[in-house]
């Protein structure tokens, strides 16, 4: 690879961590949110709500996204799973997308503190994607409707691309799996181009998706069914997420599959929502949310004085 596609990578990963680390402080933060000391428990919210399982793969989605489609005023990112809003907060953030709405929420050490400190929180922002965010369409996010409001927004916009992010569990309601027959109807010219990822990470809530139950086999087979052509994206790993989007394919469908709660303390269903349940009460729990954190070397993301580093 030449230096600049390394630097795009590079990039690319360096967003990844910094959103994780918003998710986290986002859920879990009422103070001390640059780890400037040692965590205590008077800096872990009294009540801890919302939902991280989601959290990476939407940052890895939506990190890959911005950097293969940049500024294109014509590109869209739906997100079916409107319950993982931390990371869709921390990237509008970054992008400066929540300062246009709220001119507390600027990209800078003081939007950092007021969005971790107000997520969930009284006269704050809700736990999920809601209409008061920037591009949000559905109270809750898009969770089952995703593709057929991204059809509906191409219907007569042939300049429009709409990436849309689908939950496993997600497609396995009635509504999403039939609006995968919607590419058969919007296939003209004078529609825009809409591009399912399916994120493929194995949970819906407490029990596996049907999906992640599935042979390799059976699922292309189902995807092809619909009309598609299936291109599997198999981990975070950017060359490999900007190569797929690369390809030159008139209706694929994305499968980026990666781990539910990866990056976290544990994975699979137990990291749907909160994986450290006691922060603010139990030693072990605040040691290792501590220990989360500093896995993402946020210091070398984010600047106090000049913001993100990135």
């Amino acid at each position: 690879m030449g230096d600049v596609g390394t630097t795009k990578f590079d990039q690319i990963r360096k967003r990844i961590r910094a959103c994780n680390y918003l998710c986290v402080a986002q859920l879990y933060l009422r103070d001390n949110f640059l780890l400037e000391r040692p965590l205590r428990f008077d800096d872990i919210k009294s009540r801890i709500l919302g939902h991280w399982g989601t959290c990476n793969g939407i940052n890895v989605a939506y990190a890959n996204l911005q950097a293969f489609y940049g500024d294109d005023p014509n590109f869209t990112f739906v997100l079916g799973p409107g319950h993982g809003f931390p990371a869709l907060q921390a990237n509008l953030l970054i992008d400066g997308k929540l300062a246009e709405i709220d001119d507390k929420a600027l990209p800078d050490y003081y939007g950092l503190k007021y969005i971790c400190h107000n997520f969930s929180w009284p006269d704050g922002f809700p736990s999920h994607a809601n209409p008061a965010t920037p591009g949000v369409i559905t109270e809750g996010g898009e969770l089952g409707y995703a593709l057929a409001n991204a059809y509906g927004v191409a219907l007569g916009h042939p300049e429009k691309t709409l990436a849309v992010l689908i939950g496993d569990g997600e497609l396995e309601t009635a509504t999403a799996l039939a609006s995968l027959n919607l590419r058969n109807l919007l296939s003209s010219n004078k529609n825009g181009r809409v591009l399912p990822i399916l994120h493929l990470n194995g949970y819906k809530i407490s029990a596996p998706s049907i999906y992640a139950r599935k042979s390799e086999r059976e699922l292309n087979e189902m995807i092809r069914g619909f009309g598609f052509t299936p291109i599997w994206i198999n981990g975070d790993d950017p060359e490999v997420f900007q190569e797929a989007l690369a390809k030159e394919v008139d209706s694929p469908f994305y499968i980026l599959k990666t781990e539910k709660g990866e990056s976290g303390p544990n994975r699979g269903h137990i990291s749907h929502q909160i994986p450290l349940k006691r922060p603010a009460s139990n030693p072990e729990d605040l040691t290792k949310l501590e220990e989360w954190l500093k896995s993402y070397h946020f210091e070398e993301l984010f600047n106090k004085e000049s913001g993100f580093v990135l």
